[in-house]
């Protein structure tokens, strides 16, 4: 156990250092002044069977459990270095985009919980975490314990939630649940990653537009007109992102060919830039918003962009919002790891901090040897990962130079190697 991380009422939670694992993990343990208390005992080990039975990628797993020697259960998951969402908007709103992604994700993660018949009955932003990953932080629900199976969910006797966030239904004793309690939930924290704040009880929803309208449906008191299910609520989001990003789409193309088109000429030979001869012609340039960076792809990867930038934590480095990009042809499932879509990743940092770590592949990734491209003047360090899922690779490149520094990670298809190319086509102005 190294420090504490955080507490409730009933448990804190410490970080800690698996020396089995070589991995930081979270180790949950009831509090004290609970453990005799034989129903929020049984709670807190019920917690970690429904963890254990609901196992999935967007909840937060349960590697271990046990008991201290003074009698305290415990429950060991995985670190989630990201943070929790509660963190992130103790800045104010998400952008709406951004918070609709946050958004389908919970709702996926409740649909897994739902499909092994069990009802979450606690979502708001302290309860979701997020794991940094390349492109885009991976979003995992945690906290189940007010969980309880749907089979038991016609006859409840104490109410549960968290005010703000919790379904009416919720406060009546003995009144029926169904999934469309977690719908609520889901939409009151996207409420509040929208607004900067909680609803209130009977809060109006004024204005009609796609997002107005699903967050007005997945709050409505009468769950009968709510979304049937997390599921349905899931589509319904990524529609509204898809619908957003084809309107931001065209406004980036304009932006691409005139801005980054003007800038080039600067950047080309500055002691910012990419090595010269840049890429083959009828290729793709993009750029991030805060015109830090921008990259060139063949237009067959170039279907969408996501240009907020990232978190250099991922690669080990202090944590907080850095200029990036994605560019592919699904930014959604991009965040997914197995998918088979070709792509770049282009994170920009300052490297005043500790050294990067390029991220490693599990198997069947096959890792190649070493090498180095001249970049920027300087050298930058190619690994390549090869047959991780058929015909899909990897190649993750570190660039450090003059202070600042650049992690790419290009996602191809098939046995060509494109790296050198996209890097020729790299540019990055002054960044500090």
């Amino acid at each position: 156990m190294l420090r504490r991380i955080g507490s409730g009422a009933f448990a804190t939670v410490w970080l800690g250092a698996d020396d089995a694992l070589d991995a930081s993990v979270a180790i949950k343990v009831l509090a004290d002044n609970w453990t005799y208390h034989s129903d929020l005992r049984a709670r807190f080990e019920e917690e970690g069977r429904i963890m254990r039975r609901a196992d999935s990628p967007l909840l937060v797993r349960v590697l271990d459990v046990g008991e201290l020697p003074d009698g305290r259960p415990y429950l060991v998951m995985p670190f989630a270095a990201g943070g929790t969402l509660a963190d992130r908007l103790a800045g104010g709103p998400l952008p709406v985009e951004e918070a609709l992604l946050v958004a389908a994700d919970i709702a996926d993660a409740v649909a897994e919980l739902h499909a092994a018949g069990v009802l979450h009955r606690d979502l708001k932003p302290s309860n979701v975490l997020f794991q940094p990953a390349p492109g885009r932080d991976r979003v995992l629900v945690a906290d189940l314990g007010l969980a309880k199976a749907l089979a038991t969910a016609s006859g409840f006797t104490i109410a549960a939630g968290t005010p703000g966030y919790a379904a009416p239904e919720q406060a009546r004793l003995g009144g029926g649940l169904d999934v469309r309690a977690d719908v609520y939930g889901v939409g009151a924290t996207l409420f509040h990653m929208l607004t900067g704040r909680p609803p209130t009880a009977g809060e109006r929803i004024a204005g009609k537009s796609p997002v107005n309208d699903i967050v007005r449906r997945a709050l409505h008191p009468d769950p009968r007109k709510r979304f049937a299910s997390a599921a349905e609520l899931s589509a319904e989001l990524r529609s509204a992102v898809d619908s957003i990003g084809r309107t931001t789409r065209r406004h980036k193309v304009w932006r691409s060919v005139t801005l980054v088109a003007a800038v080039a000429a600067v950047l080309a030979g500055s002691a910012g830039s990419a090595a010269a001869g840049g890429p083959p012609p009828g290729w793709v340039r993009v750029h991030d918003a805060d015109g830090v960076l921008s990259i060139a792809v063949p237009p067959a990867w170039a279907g969408q962009l996501r240009d907020a930038g990232w978190d250099p934590a991922v690669l080990g480095l202090r944590g907080g919002r850095a200029p990036g990009l994605v560019v592919t042809t699904d930014v959604v499932a991009w965040a997914d790891p197995a998918s088979a879509l070709p792509g770049v990743f282009a994170g920009a940092f300052t490297t005043s901090g500790p050294a990067p770590t390029l991220p490693e592949h599990a198997a069947p990734c096959v890792r190649q040897p070493d090498r180095t491209v001249a970049v920027a003047g300087g050298q930058a360090q190619v690994r390549r990962w090869t047959s991780c899922a058929g015909p899909v690779s990897y190649s993750e490149v570190l660039l450090s130079a003059r202070g600042y520094g650049v992690y790419v990670q290009v996602r191809q298809v098939g046995a060509a190697d494109r790296t050198d190319e996209v890097l020729a086509g790299l540019r990055l102005s002054a960044y500090s």
